[in-house]
């Protein structure tokens, strides 16, 4: 068993590193399905013990291989109910300062550097079709920008999300 010492405040402890195999990768898969899965569950799914699957949690989480857990509330879910993809086209050195800019507009939800034909994608999030097309029209107004192609996003399905 391989192990790293860690200093946590004032104490050292020590943490088994990671060598995920198939039970580690299919854990985490079925957190990605449903992250509030009873232990109970996940240990039938994968056909394991609870404790098992209680003490790869507790390891996965030590090492860092599971770096937290998320809730997605509804408000999450319904702000930005007309959502889409922006890819961009930039003039020159410009990115950082369209990014800048970007990052600053409320309908802008993240945005990447990318390779490829585009500079940029940005994803948009408003509350109608109107408010989305006239940050789009912003967006298209920014010293630098050259072109940009937009796509709605219609459905979001999680990775291995089951439906039904």
């Amino acid at each position: 068993m391989d192990m790293i010492g860690l200093r946590m405040g004032s104490r050292k402890v020590a943490v088994e590193l990671t060598k995920m195999d198939d039970t580690d990768a299919r854990l985490i898969a079925e957190l990605r399905r449903d992250g509030r899965a009873a232990l109970s569950d996940l240990a039938a799914r994968l056909g394991v013990a609870r404790a098992t699957v209680r003490a790869r949690l507790e390891r996965l989480v030590a090492a860092g291989e599971i770096a937290g857990f998320t809730v997605l509330t509804r408000a999450d879910a319904s702000a930005a109910p007309v959502r889409g993809l922006m890819m961009i086209g930039i003039e020159g050195r410009g990115a950082e300062r369209i990014m800048a800019r970007l990052a600053g507009l409320p309908e802008v939800l993240a945005v990447h550097s990318t390779n490829g034909k585009w500079d940029l994608i940005a994803e948009l999030g408003a509350e109608t079709l109107p408010a989305l097309d006239a940050v789009i029209f912003r967006i298209r107004e920014l010293e630098g920008v050259t072109n940009s192609e937009t796509n709605l996003l219609l459905t979001t399905r999680r990775a291995g999300r089951r439906h039904g």
